[in-house]
């Protein structure tokens, strides 16, 4: 079986045909699947779509339980949390819908942890990472976009003198170089390479 545009989350089954791995759709496997928007809906009461996954989590008052459904709890709604709330031991915490949220100092709301500025985001040497609400992704360095070549995703250089995405002057000479470019003015020319003269 030959993919030629690979399966990016998934494996490759025949002719151009993909398997999804769960949490994942597309031709090449490539889109995250939005669970929460699915029917019948996987939570009871509120769901948040992560990347290849889903958390469910309940309304004030009510408590997580092992299945995901919501249970009424008075206890819950005396703590006022956010994102509903488990007891653990006879005591009630609440909770964050995603490991990339935390507890705020009042115990009761979730505030972001940004995984860039912590370290606990890892990104390939040619990738920088970008900070969401309870996430993180990598994202090709500036001057690189992502293609799928030789079997595989990867950062390859945007050659910008080919691209004609360069600000050249019209009497430079555009070279290429990785993840960058550079202008020479042409000879008879002096200047950046931006304004020649």
């Amino acid at each position: 079986a030959t993919c030629g545009h690979g399966c990016k989350y998934g494996e490759c089954m025949g002719p151009n045909k993909c398997k999804c791995f769960p949490g994942f759709t597309g031709k090449t496997c490539n889109q995250d699947l939005n669970e929460c928007g699915l029917k019948p809906r996987p939570c009871e009461h509120r769901c948040m779509n992560t990347h290849g996954s889903y958390k469910c989590y309940c309304l004030n008052g009510y408590m997580l339980m092992p299945d995901g459904t919501c249970a009424s709890s008075r206890t819950c709604a005396m703590v006022n949390c956010q994102y509903g709330c488990e007891e653990v031991k006879g005591q009630v915490q609440c909770l964050c819908p995603s490991g990339g949220l935390q507890l705020g100092p009042n115990g009761r709301t979730c505030i972001d942890i940004d995984e860039c500025s912590t370290g606990k985001a890892v990104c390939s040497y040619n990738r920088r990472c970008v900070n969401t609400f309870g996430s993180f992704y990598c994202k090709c360095q500036l001057g690189y976009e992502l293609k799928y070549t030789s079997g595989r995703y990867s950062c390859i250089d945007v050659n910008e003198c080919v691209a004609n995405t360069h600000r050249c002057n019209l009497h430079a000479e555009c070279l290429n170089s990785e993840g960058s470019f550079q202008c020479r003015c042409k000879q008879g020319y002096r200047g950046s390479g931006f304004d020649c003269a």
